[in-house]
C-alpha cells in the first residue's frame, strides 16, 4: 500500500474516531506512519484530505443515474442505498462540525471552491428526476427538487436513528421499504 493509501485510511480511521473537529494532521501522519510534512506532500491542506476521504473511502451515493437508462426507481433505490450507508458511516466524522458554528462555517467555505457539500447529491438528484420527466418516465406532477430533498432527508434521518441506536448497519430489508415507500408516487 503506498503512502497516499496509508494516509487516507489513517485520516479516515481517525475522524470516524475523533470527528473531524478532533482530528489532527499530527495525529493523521502518527497513525499513517509517516510525518505531517510527507502528509502535506500528498493533501496541501486537511480539507482536501477531507474531501478525498469522502470521496475515497466512503461509500458513494452519487453514482450516475442516467436518464432513460434502467428503471427509475431501481435507480433511486441504487442511490438511496448508498446514501443510508454514507450518512451512517459519516455521522461519527461530521457531527463535531456541525456542532461547532465556527469550524461549520469554515467548513462550509473550504468546501464550497470544490463544488462540494450536502446540497451536491440533493441536487444532481432533483436534475436526474427532471431529466426523467421530459421523458416521460416519471409523472409530471412530482416535483423533482422536492422528491430529491425528501429521498435525502429520509435517508439521513433513517441513518442518524441507526447511528444513535448504535448501528454500524442498516439491515437491508428495512432500507428496501422505506426506499419503495419514498418512490412509490414516482409511478404515477
Amino acid at each position: 500500500m503506498g503512502t497516499r493509501d496509508r494516509i487516507l485510511d489513517a485520516a479516515a480511521a481517525v475522524m470516524r474516531e475523533k470527528g473531524v473537529a478532533g482530528a489532527t494532521t499530527k495525529e493523521i501522519a502518527r497513525v499513517a506512519g509517516c510525518s505531517e510534512a510527507l502528509l502535506y506532500k500528498h493533501f496541501p491542506d486537511k480539507t482536501t484530505l477531507l474531501l478525498r476521504v469522502l470521496g475515497e473511502r466512503m461509500p458513494s451515493f452519487t453514482a450516475a443515474a442516467v436518464p432513460g437508462e434502467g428503471e427509475v426507481a431501481e435507480n433511486l433505490a441504487a442511490i438511496a442505498h448508498g446514501a443510508l450507508r454514507f450518512y451512517l458511516r459519516g455521522f461519527p466524522m461530521m457531527a463535531s462540525a456541525v456542532a461547532q458554528p465556527e469550524l461549520l462555517s469554515g467548513l462550509r467555505d473550504s468546501l464550497a471552491p470544490h463544488g462540494a457539500g450536502p446540497e451536491v447529491p440533493v441536487a444532481a438528484i432533483a436534475d436526474y428526476l427532471a431529466a426523467e420527466q421530459r421523458l416521460e418516465r416519471v409523472d409530471p406532477g412530482v416535483d423533482p427538487a422536492a422528491m430529491a430533498a425528501l429521498l435525502m432527508g429520509a435517508c439521513f434521518q433513517q441513518a442518524f436513528l441507526a447511528h444513535f441506536r448504535g448501528e454500524t448497519e442498516l439491515p437491508r430489508s428495512a432500507a428496501d421499504a422505506l426506499v419503495a415507500a419514498l418512490l412509490a408516487p414516482l409511478r404515477g
